[in-house]
């Protein structure tokens, strides 16, 4: 299916709930502008790659009546610096639309400046009474913990890609009842561009305080997947975790399966101080080629994990409301390595933020020692 095939069900569908063509009650836009300066370099002494991205993104809902709402989200991305002198593949790259409609355009492709658009989000939302109904392109987020997410099976993403904090989404059918206050039946289906299935049912329930799931699907046309997750709280700890199990679907009475489970827990302090901790394991991790992998674009729920053990920590520490210092680590002993971030957050002015980013990563695998060092400057300006 291309684009515009994609777009005419969308306006198909949405002329099948009552009310539907009624004039627009309202059509709001928001979005943000940043401007994002990179460093890529193994020693401060020796030779640097330089890149600087300007990402301007447009968030549209248009709302016609009670029941009904269109949603278009896009990024508008222009980059300049060494890797766009690389070649042709890092264009493509950044060109490349995973889901069943190619909704990805190369607008300017030159030796030293590449301008993509990319729309992330173009769906239709029925709502009436218990149920909700979403076609299109969506984010589809049954993760519960913070780094890692072996239950977000839709759309798994990358911790260190911090500038996406709208994160993937996916070209699916999503209907989601709410039986009670307190519960909810999550059924999903979603096409990708190699034509892959992932098909899948999650059911949340509250007891004890706490938010339980229970989900099983079929993923990538490859995996019968189980898990389960949860989040609540301890005095004023919080207290998360999710578990999954892959299984090969046409080695499904082998012992071939990959399991992930995590916990994490996270607390704010008083003077709005906050830590994170969070743990995973994973019985078959990915192997390590080198650091690209951790910035995957293409990562599923079942390759999050390089390491048989990984440990992630972080504390953000606010030296004025306005002035924010943070410092996050993660332990691969798998890799005999780790990486470290600290960063840096100021609000200039009202929604006007600046950004120091640094992520140093250090290994020691089998096939030798390897150490990156990634600094980002980052302004941005919401609207």
């Amino acid at each position: 299916m291309n684009w515009r095939a994609f777009l005419i069900v969308l306006l198909f569908l949405s002329d099948l709930p009552a009310g539907a063509q009624e004039e627009p009650d309202r059509i709001d836009l928001n979005g943000y502008i940043t401007g994002l300066q990179t460093a890529i370099f193994e020693e401060v002494s020796g030779d640097w790659v330089n890149d600087n991205l300007l990402h301007n993104r447009l968030n549209f809902r248009i709302y016609a009546g009670s029941k009904v709402t269109f949603g278009l989200e896009m990024r508008n991305r222009m980059f300049t610096g060494d890797m766009v002198r690389t070649g042709p593949e890092y264009a493509d790259n950044i060109g490349t639309d995973p889901g069943v409609a190619d909704l990805s355009w190369n607008i300017i492709n030159e030796n030293s400046v590449l301008i993509n658009t990319t729309i992330d989000r173009l769906w239709v939302d029925y709502s009436s009474g218990i149920v909700q109904l979403r076609i299109g392109r969506q984010r589809i987020n049954w993760g519960q913990t913070f780094v890692w997410n072996p239950n977000d099976i839709f759309n798994a993403y990358s911790y260190f890609d911090f500038d996406y904090t709208e994160r993937p989404g996916s070209d699916a059918i999503r209907l989601q009842i709410y039986p009670s206050y307190s519960s909810t039946i999550d059924l999903a289906v979603k096409m990708d561009s190699d034509d892959d299935l992932t098909a899948a049912g999650l059911v949340r329930v509250n007891r004890w305080g706490y938010d339980f799931q229970f989900l099983a699907g079929y993923v990538n046309s490859e995996d019968l997947v189980i898990g389960t997750g949860w989040s609540g709280a301890f005095g004023s700890t919080s207290f998360r975790g999710e578990a999954s199990w892959f299984q090969p679907f046409e080695n499904f009475g082998d012992t071939t399966g990959t399991g992930l489970f995590t916990i994490s827990f996270d607390r704010s302090f008083s003077s709005n101080a906050m830590v994170q901790l969070q743990a995973m394991y994973c019985n078959n991790p990915l192997d390590f080629d080198d650091f690209e992998s951790f910035y995957s674009g293409n990562l599923t729920a079942k390759d999050l994990a390089f390491s048989d053990f990984s440990l992630f920590g972080s504390l953000v520490y606010p030296i004025t409301p306005l002035f924010n210092l943070g410092l996050s680590a993660i332990w691969y002993p798998g890799l005999n390595g780790y990486f470290a971030g600290p960063t840096i957050d100021w609000s200039v002015a009202e929604n006007v933020d600046f950004s120091f980013i640094w992520q140093h990563f250090d290994s020691n695998p089998d096939n030798g020692r390897q150490k990156i060092n990634l600094a980002f400057l980052r302004f941005k300006h919401s609207f």
